[in-house]
């Protein structure tokens, strides 16, 4: 059978690190054997699920690159892939298993199962709900027929065991009297995850589901109800949560999680891709970089650890340093134009997309993040109206500050050939003349042009800034330091 796998977020919430992983390693999957990727969206939650959440889902699956062969917005053969579509079904599955004695009308209360509960643990008994509180029809009281209707729940079969073979944690067993009956549909008739989920993998066909080991015990339960269906249950793994530096579930206390929080931040998919395909899984040549098309050609299912792998966010902004550093000069231009753009509030000329790529090969050597960007640029298209403090008072208003301003003026004066090289000549015989080191010499010029310490090489700035705009700026320093 071809392989056909899904990824089912939740529209609760934006697109997360974890889901985007899991989301991932279901794509290599698929690609690896020529499958399926499926994108279904399990929105069963109305009351938390919203349109932005939905959309931020579909964008970010899209701009990493998964795109998906079957799901919601592509079609195919089962619908819109939405699960609020689908309550029909599910309802009728919980009927069929009624009747054909899966599954039963559930009249315990919740009293009743607490107190079930805390009777079994006393007595050093599982506490799973085995369903012996269940009163006769005959015996229900009238006002729990009539306050929303019972609920329905699957008849775990007792004694017994479920065993399977997980692909990540080898085999699986699970006891039966560690498992309750567990609810199928709710009094409301909606139904809970555990059905829907199941439902939806047998009726798409799915035969390989990768997931967080967060669900790793509700598996005996999707697998008892896929066989009451009559279908053949899917392979499973279960993927090792992600972590924290500091060892603990990835959460907002480590930073951002959300996919948008990276993106906003600059990452390129390409290495937000390329990072999240070695938390848990080892492409077997001992590689730190590796592209989409190698991952999917070595993802075969194997080598895909069981322990936690650390997300680290400062390791994910080296990484996409090496991306950034590897691009054409001309793409890293193009990609970076619209960070300067918006930093800027307007479009750029024709000439000033010269001036920027004159200079984008200095920049890409230096950042890590397209964010960085505009900081580096913004010098070429606005003179600095404001200095940075911190510069101004270590670098401009000190006794070498006038010196190197006066004395870069004379040199480059002296400048007839406009080119780093002779700039950087000029420049450097100042600092010889005065007796000035280069970071008294040159930071000074440095905040006098960019209004930071902080710019790109200088020789290669001035040179792209030129003669005119270039005196023009020092002058505006000097007269604020007189």
């Amino acid at each position: 059978m071809s392989v056909r796998v899904r990824i089912a977020p939740s529209p609760t919430g934006y697109l997360h690190v974890g889901t985007a992983r899991t989301a991932l390693f279901n794509y290599l999957f698929a690609r690896h054997n020529d499958g399926t990727f499926i994108l279904r969206s399990d929105d069963t939650d109305q009351a938390r699920s919203t349109d932005e959440f939905k959309q931020d889902i579909l964008d970010h699956m899209r701009w990493l690159g998964l795109e998906w062969d079957e799901g919601i917005e592509v079609g195919g053969p089962h619908g819109s892939y939405r699960q609020s579509d689908r309550y029909d079904r599910y309802r009728e599955v919980a009927m069929q298993l009624v009747e054909s004695g899966d599954a039963y009308f559930s009249f315990v209360t919740s009293e009743q199962l607490d107190d079930f509960k805390k009777k079994a643990r006393e007595a050093g008994t599982s506490p799973a709900y085995d369903g012996s509180l269940e009163p006769a029809r005959s015996e229900v009281p009238r006002a729990m027929l009539d306050n929303g209707g019972p609920v329905i729940r699957f008849k775990v079969p007792r004694p017994g065991t479920t065993r399977f073979t997980d692909m990540v944690r080898g085999e699986v067993e699970f006891d039966h009297a560690q498992v309750d009956d567990f609810v199928i549909m709710r009094s409301d008739n909606t139904p809970t995850y555990h059905l829907a989920s199941t439902v939806d993998d047998v009726d798409y066909g799915i035969t390989h589901v990768i997931r967080g080991e967060d669900i790793l015990s509700s598996t005996p339960k999707h697998i008892l109800l896929a066989k009451a269906m009559g279908a053949e249950p899917a392979e499973y793994a279960h993927l090792s949560l992600l972590m924290g530096p500091d060892g603990k579930k990835l959460s907002k206390r480590h930073g951002d999680t959300a996919m948008s929080a990276y993106r906003d931040a600059g990452h390129l998919p390409e290495a937000l891709v390329n990072y999240l395909g070695l938390l848990g899984w080892s492409p077997g040549e001992d590689e730190t970089v590796v592209d989409l098309a190698t991952m999917i050609a070595r993802f075969d299912g194997t080598g895909i650890s069981k322990n936690p792998a650390i997300f680290d966010a400062t390791k994910l902004e080296w990484m996409n340093g090496v991306y950034i550093r590897e691009m054409d000069a001309a793409e890293f231009a193009e990609t970076s134009r619209p960070w300067v753009e918006a930093d800027l509030g307007r479009s750029l000329t024709d000439d000033e997309r010269s001036t920027l790529e004159a200079l984008m090969p200095l920049i890409q050597e230096r950042t890590k993040l397209l964010s960085e960007v505009p900081d580096q640029a913004r010098f070429l298209f606005e003179a600095p109206t404001e200095y940075d403090d911190k510069a101004w008072s270590k670098v401009m208003a000190t006794d070498e500050g006038p010196v190197a301003l006066d004395g870069a003026v004379e040199a480059l004066n002296g400048v007839d050939d406009w080119s780093t090289e002779a700039i950087d000549a000029a420049l450097r015989g100042m600092l010889e003349e005065h007796e000035l080191s280069a970071r008294k010499g040159f930071q000074p010029i440095r905040v006098a042009l960019t209004g930071t310490t902080v710019s790109p090489p200088l020789f290669e700035s001035i040179e792209v800034l030129g003669r005119d705009e270039t005196l023009s700026r020092i002058a505006v320093a000097r007269a604020r330091l007189a």
